[in-house]
């Protein structure tokens, strides 16, 4: 009998640590004067491109410069996946959202969910159609591709023959970048194709393929990205073209091959920047502070000197 107690009271025990373990694992940390700590949800669109990567890393450095916690979902480039994970982040409630949509138009109900649920929203480099958003952080996407436009006009002059290839169908900064180049592009120089490459390397390495064997004579490529672009670079090699290719973003990859030639120009972005102040701006509308409708990010060309 002594046995069998000695035996119940080991496995009560055992239970009790377990069980503690398990409650306080799911706690959200808390400072040491009790108060709860913020926590912004931040749902990005793929962290299978260089440029996302840098907007996360500075969301991270931001969020651990301002002691709030920061949980981060990749969508993947999947707009079924991110209203999945931005559904998780409601459950989870989040004191605000911040969101880098896949798709612009998909992304509206997750918004209105949030709305729904008194969770702030704001959007990250790219836009969403429908909901209320409290901020829009962003490059001005029609100003850079204005940028590009003009930089081949003053490099190779007017009329020259050129291709667009263009990012995710339904993302405003596709829209917005397209738009900005088909102002100028239309008047002064001889679009002769353009398609979707979904802002990726490989995709754009095969369109541009596609590109120059449908339209031999062209003369210069705008990618609506530095990824496609240097996919574009390697389709202009395999066919033994010297293409002018103008990117867009400033990705690492994208400036090395400014600053190797293969690339002309690129119209940079600042990604670190831009989810540091994303990230500031979602903490601010946390503590119930205002912010700016539209916070702009800026804009340079970098060429070869």
């Amino acid at each position: 009998m002594k046995k069998i107690w000695t035996l119940l009271v080991a496995a009560i025990t055992v239970l009790a640590v377990l069980t503690s373990g398990c409650s306080s694992s799911d706690k959200t940390a808390k400072p040491a004067d009790g108060k709860k700590t913020t926590t912004i949800g931040f749902s990005i669109s793929t962290l299978n491109n260089p440029f996302f990567v840098s907007v996360r890393k500075g969301v991270e450095e931001e969020a651990k410069k301002l002691g709030v916690n920061v949980k981060i979902v990749d969508a993947q480039n999947d707009p079924a996946k991110q209203a999945n994970d931005i559904s998780d982040l409601i459950q989870q409630k989040v004191d605000v959202l911040l969101i880098n949509p896949v798709d612009s138009a998909a992304v509206s109900t997750s918004v209105a969910a949030a709305n729904k649920a008194s969770i702030p929203v704001l959007a990250l480099d790219r836009s969403a159609d429908k909901g209320t958003v409290a901020s829009f952080i962003a490059s001005d996407n029609v100003k850079g591709g204005e940028m590009a436009a003009e930089y081949i006009i003053q490099k190779l002059g007017e009329k020259v023959k050129v291709a667009e290839l263009e990012g995710i169908p339904g993302a405003s900064a596709t829209r917005e970048r397209g738009e900005g180049f088909h102002k100028v592009a239309d008047q002064k120089l001889t679009v002769v194709a353009k398609q979707s490459a979904d802002f990726d390397r490989s995709k754009g390495l095969t369109v541009a393929e596609n590109m120059l064997q449908a339209n031999p004579d062209i003369q210069a490529i705008f990618a609506q990205n530095d990824e496609m672009a240097l996919g574009a670079i390697e389709a202009a090699k395999s066919a033994n073209k010297k293409i002018f290719i103008v990117g867009f973003d400033g990705t690492q990859d994208g400036l090395k091959a400014v600053e190797a030639g293969t690339m002309a120009a690129t119209i940079a972005q600042q990604p670190e920047l831009m989810g540091q102040q994303g990230l500031d701006a979602a903490v601010k509308v946390a503590k119930g502070e205002k912010v700016e409708a539209k916070i702009g990010v800026p804009l340079k060309l970098v060429d070869k000197k």
